[in-house]
């Protein structure tokens, strides 16, 4: 193919163009069409023109051919005012540039940009006391368990002294009522039906983190009354205070408050104990020190095994307070005996499209249904900072 070939294709692309600009003020219905054709000489222009970058074009070797050839390709990349447009008119170099994809109504329209089928969210946090705490499953409004509420003590005897009743044993029952969560979002009926996503999907995903949340915080500081109770709450538990005011820390910046703490707690509760602590809290605790100058924070010596502190594993909890006079930043101890959640429903979504309808919407109603409370509150301990 020769230069004349090239202008010839570059009329016709013009003529196209100017075509598919006139059927689109006439016919909206033809403008695919139009476009399909103008796309092809587009495409076959570019080959053309790579090929004459590559030296391909009609062998015409004269000096004459290679400044014609120049000046064409100006013109291809940048229009001269010398150059006729299609139309007749002359066409400048700023009309050959608005063809940019910057500007929808020209070449923007043709570069469509990508979407990703993938939602931004931000780090949501929940106090996870599931990770640690008793769960039990229940098909009724509540769930009763036996308690022991006291003990005999056994006596020495001579081998033929009379024996006689050692009192103390007594039972009762510990009930966990379940409180209900729930949540009501309308969405529109045009959403459902155009969005890129499955929103039942993704609302059913919202409806579960949420409720975690909510939750969460019941199981550290609920007051009982319509929602679980929290293990601050309780006045059962017991509480060690730290060795300085405001501070965890004692006088002389060691650790001697939690490891009272640590040591308040009968030893089978110890050993199986957990710490409490949020984010905030955890970083001053690994700045502490022993008496002999060991920190008392010690990662975890292979994969799977837990960070520690005074050799027991701690769980973040954002729910619980932060260091302050008067605060209680720090729970320990053996929590799965200590406090008992009660599940009755996990997750229950009712999709209503009536209620709404005459509004375009349709509307989602989600529910759980939980308790939770302390049922061995000699099972953890408090540290409570010195005021």
């Amino acid at each position: 193919m020769d230069i004349v070939q090239v202008k010839d294709a570059v009329d016709e692309l013009g003529r196209t163009w100017t075509a598919f600009q006139d059927q689109n003020n006439r016919r909206a219905g033809r403008d695919q069409e139009a476009l399909a054709k103008m796309n092809t000489r587009m495409d076959q222009l570019e080959g053309v023109i790579r090929r004459a970058n590559r030296g391909t074009l009609a062998p015409d070797s004269g000096p004459a051919y290679g400044a014609e050839a120049k000046a064409y390709f100006d013109y291809l990349r940048h229009g001269t005012r010398d150059e006729p447009s299609p139309g007749g008119a002359a066409l400048t170099r700023e009309e050959m540039k608005a063809l940019s994809v910057g500007t929808d109504p020209t070449a923007g329209y043709l570069a469509p940009v990508e979407f990703a089928r993938e939602i931004i969210k931000s780090e949501v946090e929940f106090s996870p006391l599931r990770a640690v705490a008793r769960v039990r499953q229940t098909s009724r409004r509540s769930l009763q368990m036996p308690k022991r509420r006291g003990s005999f003590g056994a006596l020495w005897t001579a081998e033929s002294a009379v024996r006689g009743a050692t009192e103390g044993l007594t039972y009762g029952l510990e009930e966990f009522p379940t409180h209900e969560l729930y949540a009501l979002l309308d969405v529109s009926e045009q959403m459902m039906e155009d969005s890129e996503f499955s929103l039942d999907q993704e609302l059913q995903q919202e409806f579960s983190e949420q409720f975690a949340v909510t939750e969460g915080a019941a199981f550290v500081t609920g007051n009982g009354s319509g929602k679980p109770e929290g293990i601050l709450q309780n006045s059962e538990v017991g509480e060690t205070v730290s060795g300085s005011a405001a501070s965890i820390a004692d006088a002389t910046g060691q650790a001697n408050g939690l490891i009272d703490l640590y040591h308040d707690l009968k030893t089978g509760y110890a050993l199986q104990g957990w710490w409490l602590l949020n984010r905030a809290t955890l970083g001053e605790v690994r700045k502490m020190k022993d008496g002999q100058n060991n920190y008392i924070w010690q990662p975890g010596l292979a994969n799977g095994v837990a960070n520690t502190i005074l050799g027991q594993p701690y769980l973040e909890v954002p729910d619980m307070p932060d260091v302050a006079a008067g605060a209680v930043p720090i729970v320990f101890g053996d929590l799965r005996r200590a406090y008992t959640i009660v599940d009755r429903i996990s997750l229950s979504i009712l999709r209503d499209p009536f209620t709404q309808a005459t509004s375009g919407n349709i509307r989602f109603i989600a529910r759980r249904r939980v308790g939770g409370q302390v049922v061995l509150a000699e099972a953890i301990r408090k540290l409570k900072v010195s005021a």
